[in-house]
């Protein structure tokens, strides 16, 4: 599976399958095989930053860096665990783990509200004013029964209103030959 001209076994179907909690059919991971190989132009078995940027969909995304941070350097099993997030059949607790990633720029396992600010600030580049920002966000936080200094952590996510009253729309048609 490292070296993307070998082909898939069953076993590494299975395996990634098992890998990505079965979000993904055996065809789509066959599919999403294809496409990882088509992205790994210099057939190292990994995909960089920049062979993602060959994606249109997250070049244009106002939160592409933070996508990069997170697939660059990925072989094939983490590719599909990246992607499996946006698998119709995720959970909501999965889909918000990802989500909690994005915002979580630094890695130490909570999101202050300046990483909130800044991934508003991506979200919303000059559309609105910095003291906007900060005020919608005071009031998101209040509302959720948290004060500005709250350091949030994965389940702290789960129970934001913004997430937990409505159903989290973030799929990705794998299309299967």
């Amino acid at each position: 599976m490292g070296n993307t001209s070998s082909m898939l076994t069953q076993y590494d179907i299975e395996e990634v399958q098992e890998h990505c909690n079965n979000t993904f059919s055996q065809q789509e991971i066959v599919s999403l095989y294809q496409r990882f190989c088509q992205l790994d132009r210099n057939s190292g078995g990994f995909i960089s930053a920049d062979e993602f940027l060959s994606v249109p969909e997250f070049a244009v995304n106002p939160l592409s860096q933070r996508l990069f941070r997170m697939v660059d350097g990925l072989n094939f099993k983490e590719f599909v665990a990246f992607l499996s997030a946006f698998s119709s059949r995720a959970t909501l607790q999965h889909k918000v783990e990802f989500i909690f990633k994005v915002y979580d720029s630094d890695g130490n396992g909570k999101v202050a509200f300046s990483d909130l600010l800044d991934v508003l600030r991506d979200l919303t580049g000059q559309f609105i004013s910095e003291q906007q920002r900060e005020l919608v966000l005071t009031h998101v936080l209040e509302e959720a029964g948290y004060k500005k200094d709250s350091l949030l952590v994965p389940s702290d996510f789960m129970k934001l209103q913004i997430l937990g009253n409505t159903e989290l729309k973030m799929e990705v048609e794998v299309p299967v030959d």
